[in-house]
Parts: structure tokens; sequence; C-alpha cells
């Protein structure tokens, strides 16, 4: 069986997910028999789509470790970005034989 994608669901939802494969999850950096309900999976072992055995471990982590970011919130950012980002930095799109002129 192939283990499922984690990260970003719930703890609960991820229980339920690993459970309906027939896996059991732990939380290393969490003590405690269950994690957290309302806490995000940031990372997994082993990685999504790894075959496995039936009842098989799969680690999750709540938050990032030292150094691994989960900086914080930093939004909203004031004052805001100018707006268009990318954009401006594309050609526009159309026909690009009307862009060339000749001699």
């Amino acid at each position: 069986m192939r283990v499922p994608r984690l990260v970003g669901l719930m703890a609960v939802d991820a229980r339920e997910t690993a459970r309906a494969q027939g896996l059991l999850l732990t939380a290393p950096d969490r003590p405690g028999p269950t994690p957290p309900v309302v806490d995000y999976v940031v990372r997994q072992y082993p990685q999504p789509g790894a075959e496995v055995p039936r009842d098989s471990m799969v680690y999750v982590w709540f938050d990032f470790g030292p150094g691994e970011g989960g900086g914080g919130v930093h939004e909203p950012r004031i004052p805001r970005p100018p707006r268009g980002g990318l954009q401006r930095e594309l050609d526009e799109p159309g026909d690009p034989y009307l862009t060339l002129s000749s001699p």
C-alpha cells in the first residue's frame, strides 16, 4: 500500500486518512498518545507515495524544527507590495511578428 499525502491536513484529518489506509500515525514532536486536533501537519515520514506494509507507522510533525522555517505570520505587510508582480516581467501576449519592426 502507498502512504497518502498528509502534509497540510489538520491532525484529526491526517489521523483518519492514515487509519482509512490501514496505517498508524504518531507525532514525535508532541507528547501524549494523540496529536492535537487543530494543528496542521508540516512534515511526514515516509514520504507520500512510498510503498509500505499494512499497519506501518507514519511519523508526522506539526512544527518546523529549529532552522527549518516556521518564522511566523508576516502578513499583512505594510506598505503593500506594488501590484503587477511577475506580470510586469513578462511580455504581453499577442502576435510576436507584430512587435518586430522590419528595416
